[in-house]
This record gives structure tokens, sequence and C-alpha cells, in this order.
């Protein structure tokens, strides 16, 4: 029997599945150190914090089998009691070439620069993840680049598998991060070129270089970003872009195939696709009863549900999802409209929506609760859905919600699309997937 290590070993690993799959079955547990995978051998390695808390994810998944995208995988104690960063594919290198360890410091590279980068820019691209403490850019043959300083290794961790390899706006300002080797940034002046946001009464003076020990400033900074391209950026970088999408999808209509006709209908296919974007109508196929096109607010929305939905399960089926070659869905008596449904969901709190995007989990998050709602009437307002293993009632400012654990996602994912927007004594619910793993 192999002894407790901090290090978790995980099988059958499929291409399918990325960090962020893998990091949201073990954060819930405790900080991620780092995080390797062996797509030779369809495994991975996983090194939590400390011993303690790889015991409790495994002894957790004793009794849940942990699935991620409908694939089961098998976790057990590792050999090894520290990872090394020496392994290409860890999130401590990039391409073998450094042995940089994981720390709180970023070293941001910007390829394709197309539009101008300033300190407000990158923060409001790096801060979802975390509290941003320092800032500092400049130009080197690489081109133009910067050090982002967390408070925490593990935001610093987090962003660097979120954003690498993302673009800042559509189709330009590629990013390229590496962990820094430096431990402290030094930062002299708060302005358009450095910022330290823990000491706000720095000086502002312009012409003061910004540079830190081997970083050297080799020309002036841009200073201008334009107000247009802000929400588009917010969009971009609330958590929207996962690993996989490029941001660049220009079609906003998805073709649906392979539902249930006996039991779906349009209401359901919006509860399910408002989860990424707003919808803006809906069409089911009269000819083709099994197939519908759900258009989408813009492509960037399209992009995810395609991402999170493929492949889904819903009323028995396995979701088939592409984007459809029609731009647009021409209204007709047989199509309905929703662009002005207060149940779409992206219309307030955005940044907040996109950072909570997944695929369907078993664990759902009900919101907008009577004040004095008890557990056993949500488990009976959801329970011909599925077997539901817990529940949870929570308060958020002073707004009652829950948490509701069913037996696997489809369930889950039954109890979404059929109870969103229903009401509980009055109250108008709204159902999410939740990314918790466990109550």
């Amino acid at each position: 029997m192999t002894e407790p290590s901090k290090v978790i070993h995980i099988r059958n690993v499929g291409h399918e599945i990325n960090e962020n799959d893998l990091l949201q079955l073990v954060q819930p547990f405790g900080v991620v150190m780092k995080l390797v995978i062996l797509r030779a051998k369809n495994q991975a390695l996983i090194q939590m914090h400390d011993v303690s808390t790889a015991a409790n994810v495994l002894q957790y998944y004793e009794s849940v089998q942990p699935s991620i995208r409908g694939r089961n995988i098998y976790m057990q104690f590792s050999s090894h009691q520290e990872l090394t960063t020496t392994d290409p594919n860890s999130l401590g290198t990039k391409g073998g070439e450094q042995g940089m360890e994981p720390n709180r410091i970023l070293l941001v590279t910007v390829h394709s620069m197309l539009h101008p980068i300033t300190v407000e820019v990158l923060h409001q691209v790096f801060s979802p993840y975390g509290f941003v403490e320092k800032i500092v850019t400049f130009h080197k043959l690489a081109g133009f680049q910067a050090l982002i300083q967390y408070h925490l290794h593990q935001s610093a961790l987090q962003a660097k598998i979120a954003l690498q390899g993302r673009n800042i706006y559509d189709g330009c300002c590629q990013l390229d991060l590496q962990f820094s080797n430096l431990n402290e940034l030094q930062v002299n002046y708060n302005n358009d070129r450095s910022r330290d946001f823990t000491n706000p009464s720095l000086p502002t003076e312009q012409r003061g270089q910004s540079f830190q020990p081997g970083y050297a400033d080799f020309g002036s900074l841009y200073s201008v970003h334009p107000p247009e391209a802000r929400p588009a950026i917010a969009a971009a970088f609330g958590g929207a872009l996962h690993p996989g999408m490029s941001g660049l999808n220009g079609r906003s209509t998805i073709l649906l195939t392979n539902l249930n006709p006996e039991k779906i209908d349009e209401d359901k296919l919006f509860n399910l696709f408002s989860m990424y974007g707003n919808i803006v109508r809906i069409k089911l196929l009269r000819n083709k009863p099994d197939h519908a096109l759900v258009q989408m607010a813009d492509g960037n929305q399209a992009e995810l549900a395609l991402r999170f939905l493929k492949g889904a399960m819903l009323f028995g089926k396995n979701l088939e999802l592409t984007s459809s070659k029609y731009p647009n869905i021409t209204p007709t008596p047989d199509t309905r409209e929703f662009a002005g449904s207060n149940l779409n969901r992206f219309n307030n709190n955005t940044i907040k929506n996109y950072r909570h995007c997944c695929a369907p989990t078993r664990m759902i998050h009900v919101s907008a609760l009577p004040l004095d709602c008890r557990e056993d009437e949500i488990s009976a307002h959801l329970l011909e859905h599925g077997t539901i293993m817990n529940t949870k009632l929570i308060e958020v400012n002073g707004k009652r919600q829950a948490l509701v654990l069913f037996e696997n996602e489809q369930e889950a994912t039954e109890a979404l699309v059929c109870k969103h927007g229903s009401s509980i004594r009055g109250s108008v619910i709204r159902i999410a997937f939740s990314q918790m793993q466990a109550i």
C-alpha cells in the first residue's frame, strides 16, 4: 500500500479533460501547489499543500465516484512525496525550458499587440483570480511585458491556467504567462506603467523608469485604452475564456441534435443554454423533431455553450452541438423569442456569471428562495427529477439560497431545465450549476 503523500495520482484522464476540470475536483479541499497532466499515459499528478489535505481529498472520493465530462477517474496517493517542475507538462514550466517554481509573481508577455495595454487593462484581466498587489510594465526585445504580483501563490496559479494563450482583444494581444524568479516587485510610481495597489499614496511622476532587476525598460508605453473595448475585456476575462476557447467565434447560432422530442421544449432549452449567455430566440425543427436552433447574443456565448454542453446528457440523450451555418434564426410563427426575457442571466452581474460557467455538475445552486424556505420544501420541489443526496440552505447578503446535490449530472441537469423560473410559494427561483463538489 502506498504511503500517504501530498501528491495525488489520477488515472483515466482523457484528452477532453483539462487542468481546470481537475482543479475543480480538489480545490474545495485546500490549496493546490502543482499540477502535471501526463497526456501520453492518460494520467495526472496533483500536489496539495500538505498530506492531510490530500488525505481529505481521497477520503471524500472513496464514497463519491469522481467523474469529469462523463468519464470516471480514479485517485490514489502517489509514490512521489513532492513534484518537481522539470516535466514539460508542468504548469511551472514552458516547454521544459525553465525549472521555475510556481510563485505569486507572473511574467506576462503580450504578442501581436495591435491595441495599447495599460496597467488598468492588465488589472481588469488578472484581478478576477485574486487580489493583485502590484503591476510593473516594460519593453524588452520579446515585446511588451509585465510583472503581476498577487497576494497568494494560488491566485497566480489559477490565472496562469485560465489565461495562458488567451487574447485580450479579439484576434490580438495574446498572453504568454510564466512564473517569475523574483520574490517581490519594487514599485516607485503609481502611473500608466506601474502601480502598487497596496500603497495608493505613491507619487505619479511620469518620466521615471519602472524596472526590476533583470527586466530593463526599452521604450515608452501606450496610455490610451479605448472605452468601447472595456465591456469586451470584462466579458472575455471574467472567467469566460476557459482553455480550449478561441474567443474568436463569430457564429452566435447553435444547431442542436439528438434531443428527446417527447420531453424537450423551447423553455427547457432556454433554461439550459441561458447558463452560458443571453438567448435571443429558439426554434424547434418540426420536420426533424430531435433538432433545434438556439441563437445566443454573441459568438463568445455560443462558444461557451458549445464547449460545456457538447455530449451532456439530457432526458436520456447525449446532446450534439455544432455551430449553425445560419448567422441567426429568422423570426417565424413557430419561433420563440427570448431577447426580452427577465430570466436571461447576463443582463446584470455579467462578469460574475461568466466566471461561474461550467459543464453540468451533480450540484445545483438555487437562489431567490422565500426567506423562510425550508430544506424539505426545496427537496419536495425537485425530487421528481432524481435522487437528492444532500441539501443545504445558505444565506448570502440576507437572501435565502440553497445547494442541492443529486446522484448524477443528468438528474441535476433535468432539475435545472425543468425548474429554473418555477415558483416556490410565489417566489420565482433561479437555478444554476454549482462548481462545488461537496456540501
